[in-house]
């Protein structure tokens, strides 16, 4: 959360760093934009049906390359969702996933206190979880759940190699893959690959509708009939059928229309970003040639004057590059996460490299 100051800092910036331009995510706007898509004669939904939300998840299904799909209003719903389906049906109360996984790090543990499920985290938590480690793990998993691309640790994607084994060590035990799909839209520049492909390797997915895509909020859950009919069954449970979601579901569509085919351009972007910035003023960034649009990068000072050096370089450039940084296990080291969107296609590397060392050597001067 922004002070005071920074949020007002901010508001007068007119070129961002990350992102889209805050303007295209105000209420006024996004209501006027979904005005102007929607047909007059569109009837609401109740209670996750009718034509608006149906349609839309025909549509999702077909893109990913599965039988169904629901809409839900939260991913956090859907992933426990997922999880807990196939662990009843395997039998199985171990979940394997990453010790980043946004189900370990963000959801206060809802899938043990809900759902009486047993989180195995594999894989060491700074880098990205192997196969062998997998099948290293002795006992009998209700699931596994990898995320594409891996958020915590920069944005990683395993090799297109090593989906192909895990999906191979999957049906070899009958496992269950389900794939935390929040990101999967920027994955398809790295694969080359479509999102029926990549999502085929796959049982279940999760994708979300309001991150780089920009909805409102909202994402879809697909899978085979018979799991989407019984997550229709536990999305009620979880108080999740809302009276209507349309709102949602038209943000998601115009969202998909609007940016799904712009995550070449954001990850060419952020190769661009990243030779440029890593070894400037002591910058690094990780990985240095990242592999979606997003990437961490370390900026050398203390955490809290870089913060206000961002804010002084803000209001001299109107640039915003950030308003707080993360810690980082290294002394005066501290983490920025950039994501390319809409805002920062106007941005040069050498120009996001000049401001940020004058972050540096700005805040090294308190």
């Amino acid at each position: 959360m922004l002070s005071p100051e920074a949020a007002r800092i901010k508001a007068s910036c007119t070129r961002f760093l990350s992102h889209h331009h805050p303007s295209s995510t105000a209420p006024r706007q996004v209501f006027q934009d979904l005005l102007a898509m929607t047909p007059p004669e569109l009837a609401r939904d109740e209670y996750g049906g009718g034509e608006v939300i149906a349609d839309f998840e025909r549509e999702i299904a077909e893109l990913l390359g599965k039988e169904a799909a629901v809409f839900m209003p939260s991913g956090t719903m859907a992933q426990q969702i997922a999880v807990r389906i196939w662990a009843d049906r395997r039998a199985s109360r171990h979940i394997g996933f990453h010790p980043t996984s946004h189900l370990e790090l963000h959801e206060q543990h809802g899938y043990q206190l809900l759902h009486g499920l047993h989180g195995v985290l594999l894989g060491k938590r700074t880098e990205l979880m192997t196969p062998q480690q997998v099948r290293d793990f002795p006992h009998r998993l209700g699931a596994l759940l990898l995320e594409l691309p891996q958020r915590e640790i920069g944005g990683l994607l395993p090799s297109w190699e090593e989906l192909i084994e895990l999906r191979n060590w999957a049906t070899e035990t009958g496992t269950p893959l389900h794939l935390d799909g929040a990101r999967l839209w920027e994955t398809k520049p790295f694969y080359g690959r479509d999102y029926a492909t990549i999502a085929g390797l796959f049982d279940s997915v999760y994708v979300s509708f309001y991150k780089i895509l920009g909805g409102i909020a909202g994402c879809v859950l697909a899978g085979p009939k018979d799991f989407i009919a019984e997550a229709r069954l536990w999305q009620r449970r979880h108080g999740g059928t809302l009276v209507s979601l349309y709102p949602y579901v038209l943000a998601a569509k115009a969202g998909m229309a609007a940016r799904l085919d712009r995550m070449e351009l954001y990850r060419a972007k952020a190769l661009e970003l990243a030779l440029a910035l890593d070894g400037t003023a002591g910058i690094s960034v990780q990985p240095r040639q990242p592999h979606v649009n997003m990437m961490h990068v370390f900026l050398p000072g203390n955490r809290a004057a870089l913060e206000k050096a961002a804010l002084d370089v803000a209001r001299a450039s109107g640039v915003w590059l950030f308003g707080a940084l993360a810690p980082t296990d290294a002394p005066r080291v501290a983490r920025l996460e950039v994501t390319v969107g809409d805002a920062g296609l106007e941005l040069t590397g050498e120009e996001v490299a000049a401001l940020l060392r004058d972050v540096v050597e700005r805040a090294a001067r308190v």
